[in-house]
């Protein structure tokens, strides 16, 4: 396996490689790991995300798989880096995260079949998709809002080259405490069917990122909480919740919700599949069901 990163070097951005503490630079610069200010590992087009993919989330959801990936996309100006602040904004409430694997495409992909799409694919990184559940009654379809606000989408802090997805484990900790712990073995579509499914009909170019899922246990986080995602193999990805330098602004818009859809998704429930599940907890009593037992 390879390993780089991209850091803020004498004002510019850099490609290094770690050597011991420090990371270096292809012209011999040094500087301590602990002293570099990282940037995102790739420079994406599009940020493009599965929806459910691991089976303990599908149980914790109480739904099934739908037959194939749905998916939706975060803004490029949702990307952030290890180290970077997470911004939660005012009055918001739940914020969530989502710790996860992202894909970072090498090659121009255009209808490749799963067995090939490998060959397109530059390598991996440690990605957080956070979410913003506040708007999830106005967004719950594009869920814009939701995932594509600033700074909800950090990478890194390396895109490692020649890693084998297949048996990894991955675990997101606030303040050291483990609260997702999980399995790549869990994922029902690995990363060469979600690359080959996208590149159907979306052309993928160098840099692009696809996130792919995530295991149970994400809950909403505050500010000061200190979010840590570590994949076997990729390494750690820590960032600190924020509270935004002022309200979101309103005068303008729908503005931010704890309905009661809301806080299901963020407290691990998602009233999107009402009649898919047999619901539970206070609202259940409001809602029918499709099936009488857990999925």
């Amino acid at each position: 396996m390879t390993e780089y990163r991209r850091i803020l070097l004498d004002g510019y951005p850099v490609v290094v490689q770690p050597d011991g503490d420090d990371l270096v630079s292809r012209d011999g610069r040094r500087v301590a790991v602990s002293d570099a200010v990282h940037l995102p590992p790739c420079e994406p087009t599009k940020i493009l995300c599965v929806h459910l993919n691991y089976a303990s989330r599908v149980a914790e959801f109480m739904t099934r798989l739908p037959p194939a990936p749905t998916y939706f996309h975060k803004p490029i100006t949702a990307l952030s880096a290890h180290g970077a602040d997470v911004v939660r904004p005012e009055p918001c409430r739940w914020l969530n995260y989502e710790g996860e694997i992202g894909i970072v495409i090498g090659r121009t992909c255009r209808n490749v079949s799963p067995d090939d799409a490998g060959d397109y694919i530059a390598g991996y990184t440690v990605a957080n998709d956070y979410g913003l559940h506040d708007f999830r009654d106005t967004d719950a379809g594009s869920m814009l809002r939701v995932k594509g606000s600033d700074t909800l989408c950090p990478v890194g802090p390396a895109l490692v080259a020649g890693w084998d997805f297949r048996h990894k484990r991955i675990r997101t900790l606030v303040n050291g405490e483990v609260r997702q712990d999980g399995s790549t073995d869990e994922m029902e579509w690995d990363m060469h069917y979600l690359v080959a499914d996208l590149a159907r009909t979306i052309t993928l170019v160098p840099g692009d990122l696809v996130l792919s899922g995530t295991p149970a246990g994400s809950r909403p986080v505050v500010p000061g909480d200190v979010v840590t995602v570590e994949v076997e193999g990729l390494g750690a990805l820590t960032n600190t919740i924020v509270a935004g330098p002022e309200p979101v602004r309103s005068d303008v818009g729908a503005q931010p919700s704890d309905s009661e859809e809301v806080v299901s998704t963020a407290m691990g429930g998602d009233w999107e599949h009402r009649g898919k599940r047999a619901p539970r907890g206070p609202g259940a009593r409001h809602y029918q069901s499709a099936v009488d037992e857990e999925a």
